[in-house]
């Protein structure tokens, strides 16, 4: 689980360093600026990420007291 967390850095660092690599008008993806998609795939990949984190945390697998 440990090893999994950092896939959270990935997000942040394809917003970070995508911009300075894509900052292009063409092509177009999807009708949407090269850059423009990548920033909304780097969202869309972020909920993904936080998903699978959330699905592999052993704690979130423990009963609840009641």
């Amino acid at each position: 689980m440990r090893n999994l967390r950092w896939l959270a850095a990935l997000p942040f660092i394809g917003v970070l360093v995508g911009p300075f690599f894509l900052n292009r008008v063409e092509p177009f993806v999807l009708g949407l600026p090269l850059l423009l998609a990548w920033l909304v795939f780097c969202v869309l990949g972020t909920s993904a990420i936080m998903a699978l984190i959330y699905v592999t945390d052993p704690e979130n697998r423990a009963p609840e007291d009641r």
